[in-house]
């Protein structure tokens, strides 16, 4: 039995849908806070069981029988390592032969603020006893197009990266890569640093942008500050424009680069091209 944790988010999904292709949906069970919302997962013929990261006592029945589980971080910054310990020590109880966390990319020596849950939530893994796998992630390509329809009303994407490079890839890339890790033996024990195999700056992402849709978009790299308060004037949350900045911030220092094609080896196929996701994206507008 593979359980997933927050099957019901998007990465979570992606996973499940990926797991089916590989083995029987009655393997593989859906974790998740609020069981309603995973009736579609059932009517795969997915287990549904509760499981929510603030309430250990639903984790263990949760994890009963799991022989894999795999951890996808929790979505809410500022409780991930108390979320992540809870879960960590029902997989323990449960004894749980492998645990696969969703951490992120160069974790260990990563300079963005993120990091230090994902350091925390490392090091309790490795102190817990339970076998477990590495699933370092970096960006979210989807994180950056998500600002293509404002870049273009405004004829401006903003950042705060500089000249530093970002190799990302798609919530659908690092979906198969878990799917591949939780299919595989021998797992234990390893770290995976996953990125995309192309890397960018903002100013080329942005360049792709005008390219693709004919408009004029130029990249504007701002302050760290300055660019968190344009988030908030935007209407983000402050905790979220904050965590958006300092991760811009950490991306020029290199923090969200690597080039070691890790995930296009373990998924069996390139990562999906920015160009592309700008492309799908523009045609969703």
């Amino acid at each position: 039995m593979i359980a997933i944790t927050g099957a019901t988010g998007q990465l979570g999904r992606l996973v499940i849908t990926a797991l089916l292709k590989k083995i029987p949906a009655n393997q593989i069970i859906a974790a998740v806070r609020s069981p309603e919302k995973a009736q579609d997962l059932a009517a795969l013929g997915v287990e549904v069981r509760q499981a929510d990261y603030s309430q250990p006592a639903t984790l263990e029945s949760a994890f009963k029988g799991v022989e894999k589980l795999l951890l996808i971080s929790s979505s809410e910054v500022g409780q991930r390592e108390a979320q992540h310990q809870a879960v960590i020590t029902a997989a323990q109880r449960a004894g749980v032969k492998l645990l696969a966390y969703t951490s992120l990319l160069h974790a260990d020596k990563s300079p963005l603020g993120l990091g230090v849950e994902h350091r925390a939530t490392e090091k309790a893994l490795s102190e817990s006893g339970v076998p477990f796998v590495l699933l370092r992630n970096g960006w979210y390509t989807e994180n950056y197009a998500a600002s293509v329809a404002p870049a273009l009303a405004h004829n401006a994407f903003i950042g705060s990266v500089g000249e530093g490079r970002i190799s990302s890839a798609t919530r659908q890339d690092y979906a198969e890569a878990a799917a591949a890790v939780l299919s595989l033996d021998n797992q234990a024990g390893k770290v995976y640093e996953l990125a995309g195999d192309e890397s960018y700056t903002l100013a080329e992402f942005s360049a792709e942008i005008a390219q693709q849709s004919g408009k004029k978009v130029d990249y504007v790299n701002l302050p760290e500050a300055e660019f968190a308060k344009a988030l908030v004037d935007a209407g983000l949350p402050e905790g979220l424009s904050t965590m958006l900045a300092d991760s811009d911030a950490g991306a020029e220092k290199g923090g969200l680069f690597d080039d070691s094609h890790s995930l296009s080896k373990l998924i069996g196929r390139p990562t999906t091209s920015f160009k592309d996701v700008i492309a799908a994206t523009l045609k969703s507008l």
